[in-house]
């Protein structure tokens, strides 16, 4: 599982984002969105925020990634 939980100041951007983040996966509170564990989304992502997103970011904001691993063992 990927939470990806983010704070945007710009109005027009935050919605922008989190309309992207919508088709990756569904949102659990108003800034925080659940995604499916898979490379392949993460990498795309990263690298859309990297090349889409970045730039347009103020100082005060910010989006953090968690990735969640499984521990149970068979």
């Amino acid at each position: 599982m990927i939470i990806i939980s983010y704070d945007i100041s710009n109005d027009k951007l935050r919605t922008r984002f989190s309309k992207y983040l919508e088709k990756y996966g569904h949102r659990i509170q108003y800034s925080v969105f659940e995604l499916d564990n898979s490379d392949k989304i993460l990498n795309n992502i990263m690298a859309d925020i990297s090349n889409r997103f970045e730039k347009r970011f103020s100082q005060e904001d910010s989006v953090i990634i968690f990735i969640f691993q499984s521990l149970v063992r068979q």
